[in-house]
């Protein structure tokens, strides 16, 4: 890799001139002067996608971050798989962030798994998942690297309400109270514990973390909150006790209006994991968050130990409801069956399908550039010569990806030089019958299209 090329780039990002950084960063990956190391190809797309963000275009980050992924020798595979986790969420997929995030947790040389963790437990809520949710941020709580354990906690509590399991709302925000946070941060604990302990038919102690909520006058309840105070002032003043009201609690659905008030919104492409300390990586002294882990951890291990358990049993029985009635969904599926065939030949036309598919003429090209049969009518001897002197001969050309309009395509190949290299290319393919044909080739480098 040209490392001239590489520190002018990174210079450029660090200063936050982007699109600069951006030109720089793609300018040496596609300089052939110096033979690149193994990890730097990694290297170069993660920060190229991580420009990409800064400039607000999530879906060539995508494409950038999915290249990176591509070099195994990279060692920092975990940042990129969160970043695909976090620009994943950023366009409300939460199904394809999860599987990021969980790629990034299962790295073992991924060093803040807790963030991974935080963007599983925030999607899984996206999805009504609750009890997923629940078991991912208990272990971004449990994570020692992590820097502020109190707002997975307090998101912990947030999905036992949602269970309907005030009291271990309670207890993960009692857990919480034990590390030191923001005020706002602490006037949201108490306010949420309050709705917590009206749920739990607990309207003594509601009032009181309420009250520690209000005590230093800057923090307004919500609409729910202030509800679920009132109700609770109003029962203390009539003279009930903080006995639990069995019938209360099974009838009452105030605490589940519970916001996730640690739960970012995902509106945007959160800031990038870096590849360099240089770019804005902060080492943070772990010492004083030890001792509050240390001073914290007898205290939660049980209560954690013990949800592990019911999470599980929460599940089964949510599996269980699912198994219901299946009989009947099979003559409903098969119903639907026959009408969506109907339609299927239409379908499988505009969505790009096709015999041999596009994907495969492709395949075909990169396997045997001199093989005419993968060429449409229209192109020329001349063109097919030009075609074949630029593609590289890769029987294992790998499709990225495909773009489809009917009755064209653009199809995106990597392909391996013999050097060990890889050539990203576009390819062009028009309908031909019920298949594909090729009509051109050319060099495609995402960055340059951002």
């Amino acid at each position: 890799m040209n490392n001239e090329l590489f520190q002018r780039a990174r210079s450029a990002y660090v200063v936050k001139d982007y699109e600069n950084a951006l030109q720089q960063f793609t300018d040496c990956l596609q300089d052939t002067s110096e033979p690149m190391a193994p990890g730097e190809l990694g290297l170069l797309y993660h920060q190229i996608g991580n420009c990409l963000v800064k400039l607000n275009d999530p879906e060539e980050a995508i494409h950038a971050y999915s290249q990176a992924t591509l070099d195994e020798a990279y060692d920092a595979l975990g940042s990129v798989s969160y970043n695909l986790g976090m620009v994943y969420a950023s366009q409300h997929d939460y199904e394809d962030a999860i599987t990021h995030f969980q790629t990034a947790v299962d790295d073992p040389r991924y060093p803040t798994p807790y963030k991974a963790f935080t963007g599983l437990g925030n999607s899984y809520l996206k999805l009504g998942k609750s009890a997923e949710a629940g078991a991912a941020f208990r272990n971004a709580a449990l994570d020692e690297g992590n820097p502020d354990p109190t707002k997975a906690l307090l998101n912990l509590g947030v999905c036992f309400m949602a269970l309907n399991r005030p009291m271990d709302a309670i207890a993960s925000y009692e857990s919480a109270l034990q590390f030191d946070m923001p005020n706002d941060t602490r006037n949201k604990l108490f306010a949420n514990m309050g709705q917590a302990y009206v749920a739990a038919g607990k309207m003594n102690k509601a009032v009181r973390a309420f009250e520690s909520a209000l005590a230093d006058k800057t923090y307004v309840f919500n609409d729910a909150a202030n509800v679920d105070y009132q109700r609770a002032v109003s029962a203390v003043a009539a003279g009930a006790s903080d006995e639990i009201d069995v019938e209360a609690v099974q009838n009452d659905l105030s605490g589940l209006d519970v916001p996730g008030d640690g739960v970012p919104l995902y509106d945007a492409p959160a800031e990038p994991e870096p590849a360099f300390a240089a770019a804005g990586t902060t080492q943070l002294s772990e010492t004083a968050i030890m001792r509050q882990v240390e001073a914290g951890q007898q205290a939660s291990d049980d209560f954690f130990a013990q949800r592990d358990a019911e999470f599980q049993n929460w599940s089964k029985i949510a599996t269980k409801k699912k198994r219901r009635n299946r009989g009947l969904k099979i003559v409903i599926v098969l119903i639907l069956l026959l009408l969506i065939g109907a339609g299927g030949g239409l379908f499988a036309y505009t969505q790009g399908y096709g015999f041999p598919s596009k994907e495969e003429v492709v395949t075909q090209l990169f396997s045997d550039p001199q093989n005419a049969d993968v060429f449409a009518s229209s192109v020329d001897d001349t063109q097919k010569g030009k075609i074949v002197d630029l593609i590289t001969s890769d029987p294992t050309a790998s499709v990225q990806g495909s773009t489809n309009e009917l009755s064209t395509a653009q199809v995106y190949v990597n392909a391996k030089t013999p050097e060990g290299g890889e050539v990203p290319y576009q390819v062009s393919v028009i309908r031909d019958g019920i298949g594909w044909k090729v009509t051109n080739v050319q060099l495609y480098f995402t960055s340059q299209h951002s």
